[in-house]
């Protein structure tokens, strides 16, 4: 017996208004392999269809042993309960990532229920984890609900996966943020890899903190998994937090979503980000759910998808029709659709428990109405992915043809990077690392010395490292051996990260890094130093970028060879301290020309927002 309920749409025929309802889409990275976040999926499927009654899906054919290629296949679970599968090579050929996608059709009244899950890994970068539910009615007139609701799947899937949204991890439930934690979140919110709304909630000042996140807060956030990270500022970070964001608070029991790209500079940039009064929710909690899970929804729609995402191909499942009556086969199990003498067409075979005939061809009809429907939407989504992704491709090649024009003056001093005696030369007070000739460093020695316990024995021994070169000033770096509160630990953690940029820096310059620091930090080879991914930045915020003394802050010395100027603007930088002293380590990765890491910046964080 099949249950009328989906695990995408649990709830969801409860009356609504007319028209079709909005769907849930899920986009996240995860830190597991392609191969285990498939079969975590595969597994957490087959426990809900086995609890609703369906038929549990056959493992999937090994193509290496069947010697077929892999295609895609059409499983009948039930009675109007389809689950289609298809695997094989993202579009740009064999070398540009893999994919592996399950397609859960349900009935519902006056329609069907669908829910679509797809694993993407581009070649060298993270693994790539979309849900999407969704609601097809049969005709205009039926009512629905406003949204499809968070499938369950969803929930249960988020703590298994160690979902991310760049730098933030994705939880299912609103999370405490404490005084000691205001830095972190402000870094995320400002963070440029952010893609999902990030939910903070303030505590009233009269009520306890426990009860106003059990009894107000998780009740408000139920409908925001998977599409939006939830926090609740205690009391102390909340004072914290709102001299920060000056332009951004939040206090007094309200809500506010943070979209991506925060400004905290902008007085303008504040009406951007939506704010739900506490008036507004303890009048209606429900409704209040509804509206803060409205932007979420809209943006998780309107978001273009990643690379390896948008590069999956169009879901092609050939059209099912009967076997004929000898070829058919008794017995218990799922149906699977094969291929008969002609490999173009699928065939079928029906349940033998189906009522009669005509059923059984009114429900393929139906299916088949269905699936027709699906791939145009799929098919035209498609192409207006293709437009996106040619006019992206066409503004990159603009900016890059932009910046060549502006470079030129300096491509003879660039060209001859790599000539001997050219790297690491950088006079005066400016140049502590050693020339990139044959020194042996510490990452690499056998029974290295212990950790330095202080950053004067960090400027020290940074001679170590032959690929990394302190282009800086000393005295940043020296004077915080006289602030550190927490005894040796930024010291060690610092030299933690330029070992782990040593090893990215040997692997690079051979080509087989993988991908730029970060990633090298969030797939670490075996065997190789860890530094964790969180606290290893790509670049500054847009507002840093774009402020004419905060960029020039990070405008730090480099050798000749990489600049004619002998300056290079340093936005890469490791976080190695947290509170109002924040100390960070700013670098640039120059392994693709002179073959070396430069270090700019090691000291108190440079001029933004939280600092002025």
């Amino acid at each position: 017996m099949t249950s009328d309920r989906s695990p995408s749409t649990a709830g969801a025929d409860l009356p609504g208004a007319r028209g079709p309802a909005t769907p849930y889409r899920m986009t996240v990275t995860t830190a597991l392999p392609h191969a285990e976040a498939v079969a975590l999926a595969d597994e957490q499927l087959a426990s809900w269809l086995k609890q609703e009654g369906c038929e549990e899906p056959p493992p999937i054919p090994d193509a290496a042993a069947t010697g077929t290629p892999p295609a895609a296949e059409r499983l009948r679970l039930g009675e109007r309960v389809l689950l289609d599968r298809d695997h094989g090579p993202l579009r740009g050929g064999p070398g540009a990532g893999r994919y592996d996608r399950r397609r859960l059709r349900t009935p519902a009244p006056h329609g069907t229920r669908q829910l679509t899950l797809t694993v993407a890994t581009g070649t060298g970068g993270p693994t790539w984890f979309r849900l999407e539910a969704e609601t097809h009615s049969t005709g205009s007139g039926v009512r629905t609900p406003c949204r499809v609701p968070v499938p369950e799947l969803a929930r249960t899937l988020l703590p298994l996966l160690d979902a991310a949204d760049g730098p933030a991890a994705v939880h299912s439930a609103p999370r405490v943020i404490t005084a000691d934690e205001v830095d972190d979140l402000i870094d995320e919110l400002c963070d440029p890899e952010r893609r999902l709304p990030t939910v903070v909630a303030s505590v009233p000042v009269n009520l306890p903190l426990d009860h106003w996140v059990e009894e107000v807060v998780r009740p408000l956030c139920r409908q925001l998994p998977g599409l939006a990270t939830a926090y609740v500022l205690d009391p102390g970070a909340r004072t914290g937090f709102n001299v920060a964001l000056e332009y951004h608070t939040v206090y007094g029991g309200a809500v506010r979503t943070y979209l991506p790209e925060v400004d905290p500079a902008s007085r303008q940039d504040g009406a951007r980000h939506p704010v739900l009064a506490r008036s507004r929710i303890e009048q209606d909690l429900r409704r209040a759910a509804g509206l803060l899970a409205r932007e979420p929804r809209r943006l998780a729609a309107d978001q273009p998808l990643p690379p390896p995402l948008a590069a999956v191909p169009v879901l092609r499942v050939p059209p099912p029709r009967l076997r004929p009556a000898a070829d058919r086969t008794a017995g218990d199990g799922p149906v699977r659709a094969g291929t008969d003498a002609n490999p173009s067409v699928a065939s079928l075979v029906v349940d033998p428990g189906a009522s009669t005939t005509a059923d059984r061809a009114v429900d393929r009809a139906a299916d088949r109405a269905a699936e027709l429907a699906a791939l145009a939407r799929e098919e035209q989504q498609d192409r207006a992915e293709q437009q996106a992704r040619a006019d992206e491709l066409e503004r990159v090649r603009r900016t890059l043809r932009l910046e060549r024009r502006d470079r030129g003056q300096t491509r003879d001093v660039r060209e001859g990077r790599l000539r001997p005696g050219t790297r690491g030369a950088l006079s005066g007070r400016h140049c502590i690392g050693p020339a990139a000739t044959g020194r042996r460093g510490a990452v690499q020695a056998a029974g290295r010395p212990a950790k330095p316990e202080t950053f004067t024995e960090v400027i020290a021994r940074i001679g170590e490292f032959p690929l990394l070169t302190f282009t800086g000033d000393q005295k940043s770096a020296l004077a915080l051996d006289g602030l550190q509160c927490v005894g040796a630990g930024w010291a060690r953690l610092a030299w933690d990260g330029l070992t782990a940029l040593q090893e990215y820096a040997e692997a690079a310059v051979r080509g087989a890094a993988g991908g730029d620091f970060k990633q090298w930090c969030e797939h670490t080879p075996d065997g190789c130093h860890r530094f964790p991914p969180r606290k290893a930045v790509r670049g500054e915020s847009r507002t840093v970028f774009s402020h004419t003394k905060w960029k020039r802050e990070r405008m730090l010395p480099v050798p000749e060879c990489v600049d004619a100027s002998r300056r290079a603007f340093m936005g890469a930088h490791l976080r190695i301290g947290g509170g109002r002293t924040a100390p960070r380590l700013h670098y640039l990765d120059d392994c693709s020309g002179s073959g070396r890491i430069y270090v700019g910046y090691i000291g108190l964080h440079l001029t933004n927002t939280r600092t002025n």
